[in-house]
């Protein structure tokens, strides 16, 4: 069971959230609102959610997908089944923002689209993620993380000539929910202002482009036209990725004075009057003689090595990692990064990452993700359905 009786006592301690969203845009975006003391209600079909069936950790339980950001309570919902539409209706009376990560049309054949919405509550906020925008000739089509990565020319950039690699991290999906939450966040705000709600609009496309702008704005200012060199950086050296004796490390220098540190260490001063290095252009023009020297004199040491040296300097540097050390390095666990949370189905407890935010005057509550439709009974009651409407409901299978 989810017990959720003392986290709703944050900032946004009264705002309720109604998540109709599904994977991670939307999911996460109303999970932030939840961290921070909203009542996320998560509706999702009787048999639970598509979410719930991505990677299951094991037999009957949470999926990786639905591990995180679902601090929410649950109900059970046929949205398809006529009865619903009342059931959906006395929801967003008693709400105040809805979250839903699906193309317009799809919006519209739900009643989730604003117009509905508004005639409902007139101060209602509707906050919903797309792949590629509310307008244009792809509004309607779905999509997701890895799309809007290749899209944006970030894969492109990411990997070599003709082998264009996207992320394996969904940095699209996460970048698009923060921007939904920090959007419904300021229509709340203007809400308390104005009385008045909006549809806060976010999209996986416009979120990919505004992650990666800076190659876009130097292409679009410039045209250098620059093709990927994998892990190497083109606009600074040494950004490279090196390997050690026992691993590999990273660093990622910008500035005159990061560079005469690189120097120092690697036993190069007289680069620090080279007119070749003496900019972070020049030295981007130049990586691979700069790398290749940093190259050498890391494999000369270990990772622990390289890093304690560069690090000693002032060099900014960290160890490549792979998931079983990144899960126990000391900083991680000096930060809490992970923190221990119950699912169903599952006999210990499981590490999970947080939301990395830390506020000085509160303490979230770590909760696990509901069960599917574990809190129904509740949330009809809550909203003004008797008990015998609600167990009409259960019986006819709609909740």
């Amino acid at each position: 069971m989810t017990d959720l009786n003392n986290l709703q006592q944050g900032p946004l301690k009264g705002i309720r959230v109604l998540d109709f969203s599904r994977y991670i845009a939307g999911p996460y975006c109303a999970g932030l609102l939840a961290y921070l003391g909203a009542d996320v209600i998560r509706i999702e079909k009787p048999s639970g959610g598509e979410d719930r069936f991505v990677s299951p950790i094991s037999e009957g339980s949470s999926p990786l997908l639905f591990m995180t950001g679902n601090r929410k309570r649950s109900l059970g919902l046929d949205l398809k089944a006529p009865s619903a539409v009342a059931v959906v209706k006395q929801l967003v009376t008693h709400a105040d923002v809805v979250v839903a990560n699906m193309p317009p049309a799809a919006l519209i054949q739900l009643g989730l689209d604003y117009e509905t919405l508004s005639a409902i509550k007139s101060d209602i906020i509707l906050t919903t993620q797309t792949c590629f925008g509310h307008e244009g000739p792809w509004a309607d089509r779905g999509g997701f993380d890895g799309i809007a990565q290749a899209m944006s020319g970030a894969a492109f950039m990411s990997g070599f000539p003709d082998e264009p690699r996207r992320s394996t991290a969904p940095y699209v999906d996460y970048s698009t929910a923060v921007l939904g939450a920090f959007g419904t966040l300021a229509a709340i705000r203007q809400r308390d202002q104005t009385g008045k709600g909006q549809h806060v609009q976010a999209s996986l496309l416009g979120s990919a482009m505004a992650v990666f702008s800076t190659a876009i704005v130097e292409q679009e200012a410039l045209q250098p036209n620059r093709i990927p060199t994998g892990n190497r950086g083109q606009t600074g050296a040494p950004t490279d990725v090196f390997k050690a004796t026992n691993g590999s490390i990273i660093t990622q220098v910008v500035g005159n004075g990061l560079f005469r540190r690189v120097t120092k260490v690697i036993g190069k001063p007289e680069w620090n009057d080279d007119p070749r290095f003496s900019t972070d252009e020049l030295r981007g023009n130049n990586r691979d003689v700069v790398c290749d020297a940093v190259g050498k004199w890391v494999a000369e040491r270990t990772a622990e090595e390289a890093v304690e040296t560069f690090a000693h300097e002032g060099v900014p540097c960290g160890p490549v990692l792979n998931l079983i050390d990144a899960a126990v390095h000391p900083q991680v666990s000096a930060m809490g990064f992970l923190e221990e949370v119950s699912f169903p189905n599952v006999d210990n407890k499981t590490k999970t990452p947080r939301v990395p935010l830390d506020f000085s005057g509160y303490k979230p509550i770590s909760a696990g993700p509901p069960q599917v439709g574990e809190h129904s009974a509740d949330i009809l009651l809550e909203i003004g359905f008797s008990q015998e409407e609600v167990s009409e409901l259960i019986a006819k299978k709609i909740v």
